[in-house]
C-alpha cells in the first residue's frame, strides 16, 4: 500500500497511506492505550501501519533477532523499559533503520516515549526522505505550582531543540503548544489534535437488563451497592492520590464507597497508610480487561483524578464519555477539557484540602453528579471523539506526504 492508493468512505475519497508507528505496546500507560487506539482506528479506515516498538529485551553485544516470531511487527531491543522512559539497547537504532528501509512507509510517527532513540529520529529519517511525526505525551502544569510540575519542564526544554526537527509535533492543547513554542518549536511545526475516545464503546451503563454485559453484571456483583467514587490510573507521585485518599478518610461520606483502580510504585505503601481495602475503600489493582475497565467506569458516579502533572488524560475522557461526574485538576490540559460546566476544576495546590469541602456536596447532591455526568458525556461528543482525531492525522499525513512528493 502506498500514499497513491484511495479507498472509498462514505462521504469521498481518502488517500490511504502507510504508517510507521514507532511506541509502546508494554507496560500499560497512557502512551500504549493512544498508539493500540489510534492504530486500530487507522487499520479501519484502510491504511497500512508497522507497529514498531520495544519488545525484546537485550543486552551489548546480544546476537538474538529482535524480529520475535510471534511479532507481526518490528521489535526493537531495549536495555530498560517502564511506564515512564525506555533505554534501548546499543544495536537499536541501527535495526531501526535497517527496519525502515525495508518497509518504506509514506510516514514515521513517533509517539515518544521517552527515550534517548527520541534524539535520533530526525537524522534517521531525513535521509530516507521519510516525513517524521511525533506525539509528544509528557504531562505538565504551565503555572510551575509544585516540584513535579518543575520536573516535567525540564523534560520540555530538553526535548524543545529535537522537536524543532521533526515535521510535524502533535501536542493536546493551545497550551501545551504554547509552552513548547516558548521553548522554541516554531508554531507552523506544531498541531494541535486532542486525545479522543470512541463514544460508542466507551458510553453510559445500558439501562434494558438484556443489555448488560458479563463483565458489567460480575463488577456491580462485586462492589456492592453503595455510590462509587473512583480514581483509575498509576499509583504514583505526580497522580497524587494521596491527596484524595488524606481527603477521602477526613470526610467518611456515608454510603459512598472509594474504588482505586491501577498501580504502581506507591500502592503498597498507601495501602499499609490508607488500609488494604475494608468497607468504604476497595483496591481494585490493575485491570487488564477493556471491558472490565468500561464496566467500573458505569458503575461510578464520580470520577476523581487529583494529578499534579497531565498532558490531556485519556482515563478522563473515558470516564466523561461513561457519563461519570468528573473532578480534575487544572494540570496539563484537563481544566481545559472541563471548563465550562462538563465537570469540576481543581487548583493542583491544596487538592486534599478543595476535595474535603466538595466530597460532601456530591454526596449530598446526587441530582447535581447526574447533571456533571451528561454535560461531560456531551462535552466528549462536541470535542473528543476518536473520529475527529483521525479526521485531523488523516489530514495531517496528506499534507506532508503531499509535501513530498512536491520535493521529489
Amino acid at each position: 500500500l502506498g500514499s497513491a492508493a484511495n479507498f472509498r468512505l462514505g462521504f469521498g475519497t481518502v488517500p490511504v497511506a502507510h504508517i510507521a508507528w514507532l511506541g509502546k505496546k508494554t507496560p500499560f500507560c497512557g502512551n500504549v492505550t493512544y498508539g493500540l487506539s489510534t492504530t486500530e482506528a487507522l487499520k479501519k479506515r484502510g491504511h497500512q501501519t508497522s507497529f514498531i516498538h520495544f519488545d525484546n529485551p537485550g543486552a551489548p553485544g546480544s546476537s538474538n533477532t529482535s524480529l520475535l516470531a510471534h511479532d507481526p511487527d518490528v521489535s526493537l531491543p531495549y536495555l530498560v523499559k517502564s511506564q515512564v522512559y525506555t533505554i534501548p539497547s546499543p544495536r537499536a537504532q541501527r535495526e531501526l533503520r535497517e527496519s525502515l528501509k525495508r518497509l518504506q512507509p509514506d510516514v514515521v510517527h513517533a509517539s515518544l516515549t521517552l527515550s534517548p532513540l527520541d534524539f535520533r529520529l530526525p537524522e534517521l529519517c531525513q535521509p530516507l526522505g521519510i516525513p517524521l511525526v511525533a506525539t509528544f505525551h509528557p504531562p505538565f502544569d504551565a503555572g510551575l505550582r509544585n516540584l513535579t510540575a518543575g520536573t516535567q519542564q525540564l523534560s520540555y526544554q530538553l526535548y524543545a531543540p529535537a522537536l524543532s526537527r521533526y515535521d510535524r509535533v502533535i501536542v493536546f492543547s493551545d497550551l501545551q503548544a504554547d509552552v513548547l513554542n516558548r521553548l522554541g518549536v516554531h508554531e507552523t511545526r506544531l498541531a494541535v489534535i486532542p486525545n479522543g475516545v470512541d463514544p460508542e464503546r466507551w458510553s453510559p451503563a445500558p439501562s434494558h437488563p438484556a443489555s448488560i454485559s458479563e463483565e458489567l453484571h460480575n463488577v456491580r456483583s462485586r462492589l456492592g451497592d453503595q455510590r462509587i467514587f473512583l480514581y483509575m490510573g498509576r499509583i504514583a507521585t505526580e497522580k497524587n492520590v494521596e491527596a484524595l485518599l488524606r481527603a477521602w478518610r477526613l470526610v467518611k461520606p456515608a454510603g459512598c464507597r472509594l474504588v482505586i483502580v491501577g498501580d504502581g510504585p506507591l500502592r503498597s505503601t498507601l495501602q499499609n497508610v490508607y488500609g488494604n481495602g475494608i468497607g468504604d475503600l476497595l483496591w481494585w489493582g490493575y485491570e487488564a480487561n477493556l471491558n472490565t475497565r468500561i464496566a467500573l467506569l458505569q458503575c461510578a458516579e464520580v470520577f476523581v483524578l487529583p494529578s499534579l502533572v497531565e498532558g490531556l488524560s485519556i482515563a478522563l475522557l473515558e470516564a466523561m464519555a461513561c457519563q461519570c461526574a468528573c473532578v480534575a485538576t487544572d494540570a496539563g490540559a484537563d481544566g481545559e477539557v472541563l471548563a465550562g460546566g462538563a465537570g469540576i476544576v481543581l487548583s493542583t495546590q491544596g487538592v486534599t484540602t478543595q476535595l474535603r469541602t466538595l466530597l460532601p456536596v456530591l454526596r449530598d447532591q446526587p441530582l447535581l453528579t447526574q447533571e456533571l455526568g451528561r454535560r461531560a458525556r456531551e462535552r466528549v461528543m462536541e470535542r473528543y471523539r476518536m473520529v475527529s482525531n483521525i479526521d485531523a492525522l488523516e489530514e495531517l499525513y496528506d499534507t506532508l506526504i503531499a509535501k513530498k512528493a512536491l520535493a521529489a
